[in-house]
């Protein structure tokens, strides 16, 4: 596939020219012959967080694929320094409404009936403004307070439109850069396709406000509003209105009159559950989807991105976040190790010493200090710095420890996140253990046993009976016999040449006894040759030895 010269591709492809200009990768840009039409006025290329936050902050000017496409990057720190990761993660988008005119027309076209019969009152100001959609409060006829979430009606044109230039983009690097063809754009991309087309999915979003909202059913300081199916579709989700504010609009006093810690506590226990119990849990947690309601309990809203864990990965993870949490350097390495995939230049003993080193680093540093999200988002780094794929699950982790550590300090300055992390980690790690050992396991267990006895006196009774006919026999498999004979042989010669000159030695001391008129160097010289004989053949088997295990170390 070649690049498009469609205007409109061709105005995407210069946006995404003038974001590497502005980035650090001018030599790029440069080779493509796109500088002169860039205008570019943009001084050298900054860096730290500056640079970052400016980065994330163009991504959300240019339009709603680009800001989703910045939080996919978030979750690449092979690919982005971690400033830019960090900034990324955090990234929220926030942009001006379209017309009530598009909503009312969306609205009706998707539940099929006039906006006046399906609700009682709809709001033509919207509370909430984001790339994708946005939110108006509203009644339905029987009373209850809803909030009607409804899509862009240019979003879906627009992002397949985005994300068939990105394929072209990121075909066209892997195919002339070096960077794409160890990095694979193309895949990066299809996997953004796949996450945004999900998301532009509202069902999907339904169903899961409907398992984190059973999932989270005991914690009581915690609420997620419920999906209302008859009012919603693709492109409208309809929910429970949540009556607050976000946790950033509290004011000073409010702060001081809410126990902010417990809060805290009770979030960051509910998350680990989710990751560590559920297998399932929501991605996306920045302040902005965390409302205090007017009854006192955290909302969490916005479940278009989520993550979902198996068994094994769930293991995984939590063996990594507790040796991080507690400073285990060779524990952290060892399970990121086990956790990736080796690419053709993978380095174990680099990756295991980067992380081992990390970890211990920020060991040192104050608990008040440390974020998990940043070690693991610099580990995810170290893999792609050393040639392992790490799962986008832990970039994903990441992110979503980075937004809970703004949450929880936000509620309360002084909440130690770690202290929390390793309290409620243990105990839910227990919980696991407890639910593994189920009825069902215990059934699945006794039938697995029941047919090896079953099956145990029939084998028996072969075994013996061949034992008993002399037909019983091993196999053994042996790579390259032949070099495993030849290997014995050397073996039995050297032993049997050392014998020999053992005997020599021994026989050269015994005839120094012996008297004599034939002298060498003023010894019999019998017992002298034997000597010699011996010393020269000693020498020998020694030069031998060492220059044949030379050979062999050369060729290996």
């Amino acid at each position: 596939m070649g690049l498009s010269i469609a205007p409109d591709h061709i105005k995407r492809y210069a946006g995404l020219a003038r974001l590497l200009y502005k980035y650090g990768n001018r030599d790029l840009v440069a080779r493509a012959g796109l500088e002169d039409a860039l205008h570019a006025d943009d001084g050298p290329p900054q860096a730290s967080a500056q640079a970052a936050g400016e980065l994330a902050a163009d991504l959300e000017r240019m339009g709603p694929a680009y800001v989703k496409l910045g939080q996919l990057l978030s979750t690449r720190a092979d690919l982005l320094p971690s400033s830019y990761v960090e900034a990324l993660a955090r990234l929220q988008d926030d942009v001006e409404p379209f017309p009530f005119s598009d909503v009312e027309r969306i609205v009706q076209e998707e539940l099929g009936v006039r906006m006046s019969k399906g609700f009682g009152r709809f709001d033509a100001e919207p509370i909430a403004a984001a790339s994708l959609g946005q939110v108006h409060r509203a009644t339905l006829r029987d009373g209850r307070e809803v909030a009607v979430k409804v899509q862009r009606p240019d979003a879906r044109a627009q992002i397949t439109d985005d994300l068939n230039a990105f394929s072209e983009i990121a075909e066209f690097l892997d195919r002339h850069t070096t960077a794409g063809r160890q990095t694979g754009f193309a895949e990066v991309v299809e996997e953004f396709r796949k996450t945004i087309i999900e998301e532009l999915d509202y069902r999907r979003e339904a169903q899961n406000l409907r398992t984190l909202r059973a999932n989270l059913e005991e914690f009581k300081l915690l609420f997620v509003p419920a999906p209302i199916d008859d009012y919603s579709t693709s492109r409208v989700l309809t929910m429970e209105f949540v009556p607050g504010r976000k946790i950033k609009a509290m004011s000073p006093v409010m702060r001081v009159d809410l126990d902010g810690a417990a809060y805290a506590d009770q979030l960051l226990h509910a998350y680990l559950k989710q990751i560590i119990i559920d297998g399932f849990f929501h991605a996306d947690p920045h302040p902005g989807n965390v409302l205090l309601t007017d009854d006192g309990r955290l909302a969490l809203i916005d479940l278009g991105m989520v993550s979902r864990l198996s068994a094994t990965r769930q293991e995984q993870l939590l063996k990594l976040l507790l040796a991080v949490a507690e400073g285990r350097g060779e524990d952290a390495a060892t399970a990121t190790v086990r956790i990736g995939r080796p690419l053709e230049t993978f380095n174990r003993e680099a990756i295991e010493r980067d992380v081992s080193a990390l970890v211990v680093k920020y060991r040192d540093t104050s608990l008040r200090d440390l974020q998990a999200g940043s070690v693991l988002l610099e580990i995810s780094r170290a893999g792609g710095l050393h040639g392992l794929r790490l799962p986008t699950e832990l970039a994903l982790l990441a992110k979503t420890l980075l937004n809970l550590d703004d949450v929880g300090r936000t509620l309360a300055p002084d909440f130690d996140v770690h202290e929390c992390l390793r309290r409620h980690a243990t105990s839910l790690m227990q919980q696991r253990m407890r639910r593994s050992v189920s009825v069902g396991g215990a059934f699945a267990s006794m039938l697995e046993m029941k047919q090896f006895v079953e099956a145990l006196s029939g084998r028996l009774n072969r075994l013996m009976d061949a034992a008993s006919n002399n037909e019983l026999k091993i196999k053994m498999e042996v790579i390259d016999e032949g070099a495993l004979i030849e290997g014995f042989q050397k073996i039995a010669n050297r032993i049997a040449l050392g014998l020999i000159l053992a005997a020599l030695i021994v026989g050269a001391a015994m005839l120094f006894q012996v008297p004599t008129t034939f002298t060498l160097f003023g010894y019999p010289g019998l017992a002298m040759l034997f000597f010699l004989v011996a010393a020269g053949g000693g020498i020998w088997l020694a030069v031998s030895i060492l220059t044949s295990d030379r050979k062999r170390t050369r060729s290996e």
